[in-house]
């Protein structure tokens, strides 16, 4: 069991507060960035390129992250005070809400420059885990998206007035370390298989499959909003997604086959 200390204020200037949260997120942001642009360059796209598109991908994302985070938290969280909707710095970014946000922008910028966007898809998706598991590391400071109150044998309690945890000095459940070490486990996958020979899209599809098999299973360990059926908003999001993946997966294989059949 472990006692945070750490405020998530660094410092603050007036009203103006410098959080750990923010710092990572952005750490978080630059570093996925980076390597999409590398492997995309690998891939036959432009770093230029890719840098341009990447702030407007990075909106979009934030826009859905917080979207989908206001959703899930409106009545106990944002019907009392609308205002805090705007407030991202204090945390609060929901990872589903930010995958759909991107690739909605993506998808948009990737028709408009005539590129495959399965192949930036697979260009992208080992920075979007990396990116993941860093910006994880921000909840583990804020004690946002605890888990349930535990007794052991793994709990962070939290000191911090500024903390998020919904009580100062109990133990909690703490998910963002298990995502932190599954993202990297499924980064390090995707890494070693990012030279394969694979149609294009695959290896997106199989970190989609591998994020959504995770995120269903660790929210049994949090304390997310029921939204139906005794599941949370990002298990019905997880459940959707490897819906789609699996079919994509063998549907792409079987066209990769039959085109390596018809020589």
């Amino acid at each position: 069991m472990f006692t945070i200390t750490l405020d998530p204020i660094i410092f603050s200037i007036g009203h103006l507060h410098i959080r750990w949260y923010s710092l990572i997120v952005l750490t978080a942001i630059i570093v996925g960035i980076w390597l999409v642009a590398k492997e995309a360059s690998r891939k036959g796209f432009k770093k230029d390129a890719i840098y341009d598109i990447a702030v407007w991908i990075v909106l979009g994302g934030l826009i859905g992250a917080r979207l989908f985070h206001v959703i899930d938290h409106w009545s106990d969280t944002f019907a009392a005070d609308p205002i805090r909707v705007l407030n991202i710095w204090e945390g609060g970014l929901a990872i589903w809400g930010g995958i759909t946000g991107g690739l909605i922008v993506g998808a948009i910028l990737a028709r408009r420059r005539g590129w495959r966007f399965p192949r930036l898809l697979d260009a992208a998706a080992p920075g979007l885990v990396l990116a993941q598991a860093i910006g994880r590391v921000a909840c583990v400071i804020t004690g946002d998206a605890m888990g349930k109150p535990t007794n052991g044998p793994f709990g962070f309690a939290y000191t911090s007035p500024n903390a998020m945890v919904p009580q100062l000095g109990v133990y909690y459940t703490p998910m963002p370390v298990y995502e932190i070490i599954a993202n990297l486990g499924i980064f390090a996958l995707l890494w070693s298989l990012r030279k394969k020979n694979w149609p294009d899209g695959l290896l997106f599809l199989i970190y989609l499959t591998l994020y959504s098999v995770e995120r269903f299973f660790l929210a049994f360990t949090s304390s997310y909003q029921i939204m139906v059926y005794g599941l949370t908003q990002s298990q019905v999001v997880a459940m959707i997604s490897f819906v789609i993946a699996i079919p994509l997966i063998v549907r792409t294989l079987k066209r990769h086959q039959q085109m390596v059949s018809a020589g």
